[in-house]
Formats: C-alpha cells, sequence, structure tokens
C-alpha cells in the first residue's frame, strides 16, 4: 500500500489543497499550486501572504520534500484568450491532473481558496470540489498550496528578470507598482505583459 493510500486510510480519503498566484499582475503567468498533505503535517502553515520570504522558502522546502505536490501553470498567450478567471480555474485544473498523474489515484475532494472552484467551469476539472473563503489561511492543505504557488511564480518573474531587467520584477514579481508602471511607459511591454489588463492595453505601444 502507497503512503497515499495509508493516508487516505487513516484519514478517510485523499484531499488536496489548491492556490493560485498571480492573478493581480500586469505580467507573466498564472500559477497554481496543488498539495496533498503529509503526516505529521509541516509546522507553521499559513496564507503565504502572511509568511517573510524566508519563512516561505523554509516550507517550501519541507513541503516538496515531504509532501506530494504539483503546479500548473498558464502563460500570457492564454491569460489573454481566456481572461484572468479563466485562465486562474485552467491552472487549478493543471496542478490537480498533475499530482493525480503522481498519485496513481483520484482524490476523494478538493479544497479550494476562494468563493468559487473549476467545477462546471473548466472543462477538464472532474474531481469533486469545496471552496473555503480564507481558505489560505484555514485549511493547512491549502496554506501550502499558496507557499508553493507563490514560490514556484515569484522564481519564474526571477528568471524572466535577468532577460528583461526594465521592469524590476525581481522586486515587484509583475505587480503595477509605480516602478512597473513608469518602466511601462518608458520601455513598452514585453513579450511577457498581459495585453487585456487595462494599464498594459491604454499603452498602445509596440514590442
Amino acid at each position: 500500500m502507497s503512503i497515499v493510500s495509508r493516508l487516505a486510510a487513516r484519514t478517510g480519503g485523499i484531499v488536496i489543497g489548491v492556490d493560485e498566484a498571480g492573478r493581480g499582475p500586469l505580467a507573466g503567468p498564472v500559477v497554481a499550486g496543488a498539495v496533498v498533505l503529509c503526516k505529521p503535517r509541516p509546522s507553521g502553515l499559513d496564507d503565504s501572504k502572511k509568511l517573510s520570504a524566508a519563512r516561505r522558502l523554509q516550507l517550501e522546502e519541507v513541503i516538496k520534500r515531504r509532501c506530494r505536490w504539483a503546479v500548473g501553470v498558464v502563460e500570457v498567450e492564454e491569460i489573454d484568450r481566456l481572461n484572468i478567471f479563466g485562465a486562474t480555474m485552467l491552472a487549478m485544473t493543471r496542478a490537480v491532473a498533475a499530482i493525480c498523474e503522481q498519485l496513481g489515484e483520484e482524490p476523494d475532494e478538493v479544497r479550494v481558496d476562494g468563493n468559487l472552484t473549476p467545477q462546471g467551469r473548466c472543462t477538464d476539472w472532474r474531481w469533486k470540489a469545496r471552496p473555503i473563503v480564507g481558505g489560505d489561511a484555514l485549511e493547512p492543505c491549502i496554506s501550502a498550496a499558496s507557499i508553493i504557488a507563490k514560490e514556484h511564480r515569484d522564481r519564474m518573474m526571477r528568471e524572466l528578470a535577468e532577460a528583461h531587467p526594465h521592469y524590476g520584477w525581481e522586486r515587484n514579481v509583475g505587480y503595477g507598482t509605480p516602478e512597473h508602471v513608469e518602466a511601462l511607459r518608458l520601455h513598452g511591454p514585453s513579450v511577457h505583459h498581459r495585453r487585456s489588463f487595462a494599464p498594459v492595453a491604454q499603452l498602445e505601444m509596440p514590442l
């Protein structure tokens, strides 16, 4: 019997926590994390936004080493085609599909941060889902997913910043800070900017 199967037997089923990072930025992908917690679960889990960068990094290492996890990434082209809500639902679906492939089993429930889930909103979603408002602070498996998603996306933005140094993505991770908006005015949008977002669309500048 696998570790996950033994866990399911003790707890009454496999539960996956899901959260996203990157709905609001002007640039970069939206990323969803999915986590099945280990036993005992990592201590100190909380909403990733409430944790220091150092603590998030520590918890990410523990989660990746001891728990089952996956990410789903939706790039800018799909965000602009679908809209950010549809892209977020797709990222969550990809994350859950990836972790199910790892497990070789289907979950009994997926717990999703927020008041909506991809159920009925994304074609490939096939799992029982429960939305939990404020779940990233209330539900440990969602807290873990929020940490995985944020750390993964922040790392992606730091890598993109090396090729596009004008925008300060290593500091603002794509959010519309004054520094970022001013750089957009001076240099125009990059290929990683979301042209469906008003602050970018209004510039009407070439690549």
